[in-house]
């Protein structure tokens, strides 16, 4: 099985799955190899690297909590914060992080189920990155609903200083982890990470972890790439990417992904 990061990864500068990386793609898949996206991203913003593909895999979604099925438009699975951890959580990073905006991702049924705002943030919640879809509600309706993670913002500090100040505090009771130094660090349920769902993909799927080959660029990824029988950091990744993995290939703006699969697959 290939599993590979979105963002900063499989993915070039401009958002695109290049020619490349869809030929070795589409190469691997021709020889009855899983390919699965394992991602930060909610299912909803899996459409365009699916179309980018052109073929739409499992994905490990929201870093871990959910396990998203693109060709049948399901979610298989998801693994959620409740509300009282939701409530606890965000009085506890709002002491230790003075000024911090609060947001919540949530999953329906489907990728763009309409149920209930699937993002929703406080007033203080400032944007890492354009979010069109962001719903803005009251400090208290962030918290009011499970949510497969929470986001904590504080513009102008960087996520790895939020991340040490707030993680000796959690009890245990969320995972955290960042996938931008931009200052946004993210929230989910004990145990919950790209790892953890890739994991269960995997047994879905019959597919032994020493046989996994995996891809990323960010801390969110470390878990995922000691998980993998060969884990590949990009040339861009982070300096915790690097050291998690057995190997290093180009950026993502130069088919790093593509340079390691063509060892094995011809595109």
């Amino acid at each position: 099985m290939v599993a590979t990061d979105v963002d900063g990864t499989l993915i070039d500068r401009a958002e695109q799955v290049s020619p490349r990386t869809r030929a070795v793609v589409k190469a691997l898949i021709d020889d009855g190899v899983h390919f699965v996206l394992a991602t930060g991203r909610p299912p909803r913003w899996i459409d365009p690297v699916v179309a980018g593909l052109g073929y739409p895999p499992l994905c490990v979604c929201g870093n871990g909590a959910v396990v998203y099925d693109s060709a049948a438009d399901r979610i298989l699975h998801s693994n959620s914060l409740d509300v009282d951890d939701l409530a606890w959580l965000a009085e506890l990073a709002e002491r230790v992080l003075p000024g911090c905006g609060l947001a919540a991702e949530r999953v329906g049924e489907t990728a763009h189920d309409a149920a209930t705002p699937q993002f929703v943030s406080s007033p203080e919640y400032q944007h890492a990155w354009l979010n069109p879809d962001d719903t803005q509600v009251a400090r208290r309706e962030v918290i009011a609903t499970p949510a497969i993670k929470m986001l904590i913002r504080l513009p102008g500090v960087a996520s790895a200083d939020m991340r040490a100040a707030l993680d000796p505090h959690l009890d245990g009771r969320a995972d955290l982890t960042y996938s931008t130094d931009n200052g946004l660090i993210e929230l989910s349920a004990p145990g919950v990470t790209k790892a953890s769902g890739l994991a269960m993909v995997a047994e879905r799927l019959g597919v032994e972890h020493r046989d996994i080959i995996a891809f990323g660029d960010m801390p969110n990824d470390v878990p995922m790439l000691r998980l993998a029988g060969h884990g590949v950091a990009m040339g861009n990744a982070h300096p915790e990417a690097v050291a998690a993995a057995d190997e290093i290939t180009g950026t993502n703006a130069e088919d790093g992904v593509a340079q390691v699969l063509e060892r094995w697959w011809a595109s």
